[in-house]
């Protein structure tokens, strides 16, 4: 499968094609992405009155791992839109039974790494803070204990982000459009990635930081997570033209 060369300018292109894709499909697009911010709502008012607050970071950090397998429905809106059909709810439910069965094989490794994070996170959190509820108004004066967890986690999810990142940034959308078996996606992918290697670490540090920064300010979720997906479409295509 041929590759074409990405450059900065791409990711430009693709930042700003994506926005326009959200303002030709904005109810449907902010009412797909509304699901997700109301499960990000729920998690944090869990971790709010549970007093697990310094968690909250990795909780939002370890939405990476899942967000590859949502991206079906967003595929599925903007190939309605594209083909000039109705884009609703059938046009989501259309992304995800065109995909390949592959790709919930995929999905399947996304929960396990994000179950594998969450378990770290855990045992992490309660080796250097122990059980003891800290509130939101208590994180400036609980010490130095939550930057250590803070920062350790950091480290532990960005591994195993940049890992799964390598193996599913441009397999996703293959398997999303059935243009190649579970295998060749992923070897495709990661010929992507170490043949476009710096222009593609900026494509996830912005996703990483626009994404994990939204979830922390979770209504702007609402609009990041479909101007982010269509923009990484879009970016696969230019790397992987049909």
């Amino acid at each position: 499968m041929p590759i074409q060369p990405l450059s900065l300018d791409s990711l430009f292109d693709a930042l700003a094609a994506g926005w326009r894709m959200v303002q030709q499909t904005l109810a449907i697009s902010l009412a797909y992405a509304a699901i997700f911010v109301i499960g990000g709502a729920i998690i944090f008012s869990l971790l709010l009155t549970q007093g697990w607050t310094p968690f909250a970071p990795a909780a939002a950090g370890a939405f990476m791992l899942l967000g590859p397998v949502i991206l079906a429905g967003f595929f599925g809106i903007a190939k309605a839109n594209e083909a000039g059909e109705p884009v609703g709810l059938a046009a989501i439910a259309s992304g995800f039974s065109a995909a390949s069965r592959s790709l919930w094989a995929l999905g399947l490794v996304c929960g396990l790494l994000f179950m594998i994070f969450v378990t770290d996170a855990a045992i992490l959190y309660a080796y250097m803070l122990g059980g003891t509820p800290i509130w939101f108004g208590e994180l400036l004066s609980a010490g130095g204990g939550i930057s250590h967890f803070v920062l350790w986690s950091s480290v532990s999810g960005a591994f195993i982000a940049l890992l799964l990142y390598v193996v599913s940034a441009f397999a996703v959308p293959l398997l999303c459009e059935r243009r190649a078996g579970l295998v060749q996606a992923v070897v495709v992918s990661v010929r992507v990635v170490f043949g476009n290697f710096l222009v593609v670490m900026v494509w996830a540090f912005l996703l990483a930081a626009l994404m994990i920064g939204s979830i922390l300010l979770l209504p702007l979720l609402l609009w990041t997570l479909p101007w982010l997906a269509y923009a990484s479409r879009f970016l696969y295509r230019a790397a992987l033209p049909e």
